[in-house]
């Protein structure tokens, strides 16, 4: 494909620029071509004129006096008609320069005279033409950089102005000479080079052959810059990516140069590399997941996992961008053009040592380098790091801030529980260094020892007391008193407290104790069984009444409970209907059992023994009671047919046969009045 095609090609170049730029080439061709016909012709005549005379001179050398009065003759014709000819052809030549020279043309020419404000150049048309020395460039002491004599390109802006004289332009042609090159590059994939002068929004602002280009900041280097200021001033080679010279508009890249040398060495460097050589690189840029370190040609990956047989955290903390480091090839994917590095590898693995070195029940030193809310690892030498979880780290010290037991950095001696070497694991215990005093508790406390400690906490279920450093024992609340109920403990104790306590229980493996505080004092019930005996008749204070009873305190400490059941000899839907609290009562008792704090009384079977007496049932009672009681009418079972009416007690001796009474009366009535 030509010039001129390609250019009609571009999106970026419309068809009047390129066919402005065939017709100058061919009219200067032209013009050169057509002088150049005129001058052979003239040497032709001229040659033959002096073929023709030598070839008559040799033919009649010996002719006669009027033979060389021709030849004369014909000499002088000749040399007319070659004088004619001669000024024809000026002519000629004249008249076709002055027509090969047209406006918007560039042309070469030649300075002839230098003023302040003109400078005269001779194109070989029938005049000079002027230039202004603005377009010329100057010096440090502002003289002109031409000379008279100096050959220079102008372009034509007009044959004839105002004054009769050929307008040129100097700056006119560098333009169009700069729109050719920037033309024929981009057709080409010719380089171009240009200076960074400023930073412009998206990019940077270039300077080629005197026109303004465009540089993206993403076509400025293969990956992104974080300062474009660094840039300014720099001579870069590009290429042209888009033009469009109506829109002044030139985009350059110099990322493609860079891709296409860095693709050159890519497939050097893909054909010569080998797994498990070394080799060297400088880090590009650094990642969470690794480093990318340029092989010159290829960046290659250093994953965080490779850099150390120890933990990284960060690459950062081992390499910096910049650096120069040698690795190890572990991997090449030809396919994807993928190298994979390690840094690791390039020393033996410390783990396949660690079983030898470090057996079970070792005794180890390392730093802490780790603190996570399971535990502390700690590195007992590069490379290698042991855990010593949570529950390894005091016998006593529970629930506490790690920090408040080691620190990182903390040089520390622990002892390994576990080794797993295939994981990568070793397990550590701190506290297995001393002996578990939980061990001692029960042989140091026994069931029953009386002790003094202090209270470190309180819940809603009890109390913590220490009764040695880190050793606490819980008191429950059921433990507090042997006759009140439903303690708070935060109203009987306060934090920091000294109370005194019996030992109830130690679970070692459990590492629990139980404590008491009522257990200080005998148990009243103890005395109970002897004072109380069952079917004793006692006097009590009602206390309490609920849905199942009432609660009668029959001394300090001693509470009884009448069922609902030994209220009455009668249904009684609720305790208040027989009893009120504050009633003092003569009461049977029925049950006792001292293990469980319990005495069984009865209202009812009480007044049973009061001279036959027993507790009527109120008449509203009753009232309630039969409406309670009538029975249903079914129409698949008959009414029972009573004889005769039952001699019916106003005085029942039962519960069970007052009911049967009642019952009884209501099915008699509702018989009469059917």
């Amino acid at each position: 494909m030509n010039q001129d095609q390609k250019q009609e090609n571009s999106p970026e170049m419309t068809g009047e620029e390129a066919d402005q730029v065939s017709i100058d080439g061919n009219k200067e061709e032209s013009s050169v071509d057509e002088k150049t016909t005129v001058l052979n012709e003239v040497e032709e005549l001229v040659v033959d004129s002096e073929e023709e005379l030598l070839s008559g001179e040799e033919s009649d050398a010996g002719s006669s006096g009027d033979a060389k009065e021709e030849a004369a003759v014909t000499e002088s014709v000749i040399e007319d008609d070659m004088a004619e000819m001669d000024m024809e052809a000026l002519l000629s030549a004249t008249d076709s320069s002055f027509e090969s020279v047209s406006e918007g043309q560039i042309v070469p020419g030649i300075i002839v005279s230098i003023s302040s404000d003109e400078v005269l150049v001779d194109i070989g048309f029938k005049s000079e033409g002027i230039i202004s020395t603005s377009e010329f460039e100057t010096d440090d002491e502002g003289k002109l950089k031409i000379g008279l004599g100096d050959e220079i390109e102008v372009y034509v802006v007009r044959k004839e102005n105002l004054d009769g004289q050929v307008e040129l332009s100097k700056s006119q042609a560098d333009v169009q000479r700069a729109w050719n090159r920037i033309a024929q590059a981009f057709n080409e994939n010719e380089v171009v080079s240009g200076t960074l002068n400023e930073r412009v929004k998206g990019g940077m602002s270039v300077e080629v052959d005197g026109l303004r280009g465009f540089l993206p900041a993403s076509q400025i280097e293969l990956r992104a810059v974080p300062d474009l200021d660094d840039y300014i001033g720099k001579t870069l080679d590009m290429r042209v990516v888009k033009f469009n010279r109506r829109r002044d508009n030139i985009v350059l890249s110099r990322r493609i140069l860079l891709e296409e040398a860095q693709d050159v060495k890519k497939t050097a460097l893909l054909e010569r590399i080998e797994t498990g050589k070394l080799i060297k690189g400088i880090v590009k840029s650094i990642a969470p997941f690794g480093v990318f370190v340029d092989l010159d040609g290829i960046d290659g990956l250093l994953h965080r996992s490779d850099m150390s047989w120890g933990k990284v955290n960060h690459p950062s903390e081992m390499l910096a961008i910049g650096d120069e480091v040698e690795t190890l090839v572990i991997d090449v994917d030809q396919e994807n053009e993928r190298i994979s590095l390690g840094l690791k590898q390039k020393t033996t693995d410390p783990w396949l040592s660690v079983p030898d070195k470090y057996p079970v029940d070792t005794i180890v030193k390392g730093d802490v380098v780790n603190i996570v809310s399971y535990g502390a690892f700690v590195e007992i030498e590069d490379g290698v790091e042991g855990l010593i979880h949570v529950s390894e780290m005091s016998w006593t010290q529970r629930n506490v801030a790690l920090s408040k037991i080691v620190g990182k950095g903390d040089t520390v001696e622990a002892r390994v529980l576990s080794l797993d070497s295939v994981g990568r694991r070793i397990s550590l215990s701190l506290k297995q260094l001393a002996a578990n005093p939980w061990e001692l508790l029960e042989s140091k406390y026994p069931k029953g020892t009386r002790l003094s400690g202090v209270v470190k906490n309180l819940t809603k279920f009890g109390a913590f007391v220490e009764i040695e450093p880190g050793i606490d024992g819980l008191v429950h609340t059921s433990d507090f008193s042997w006759t009140e109920r439903n303690v708070v403990p935060s109203q009987i104790l306060k934090k920091g407290d000294e109370v005194d306590v019996v030992v109830l229980e130690i679970n070692s493996s459990e590492q629990r104790i139980s404590l008491s505080i009522k257990h200080n004092v005998p148990d009243p019930w103890e005395e109970v069984t002897a004072r109380y005996k069952r079917g004793s008749t006692v006097q009590g204070q009602v206390v309490n009444l609920t849905d199942f009873g009432a609660f009668v305190k029959l001394e300090e400490g001693v509470e009884g409970l009448i069922h609902i059941s030994e209220l009455a000899d009668y249904r009684v839907n609720r305790p208040n209907e027989v009893v009120s609290v504050g009633d003092q009562l003569d009461l049977k008792v029925i049950e006792i059992n001292p293990d469980k704090h319990r005495i069984g009384l009865s209202l009812r079977r009480a007044k049973a023994e009061e001279g036959g007496t027993t507790v009527r049932e109120p008449a509203k009672a009753r009232e309630s009671s039969n409406r309670q009681y009538e029975p249903v009418r079914r129409r698949s079972r008959p009414a029972p047919v009573v004889d005769e009416k039952p001699n019916i007690s106003d005085e029942p001796t039962s519960f069970g046969s007052l009911l049967q009474q009642t019952l009884g009366r209501t099915m008699i009535g509702s018989q009469e009045e059917e």
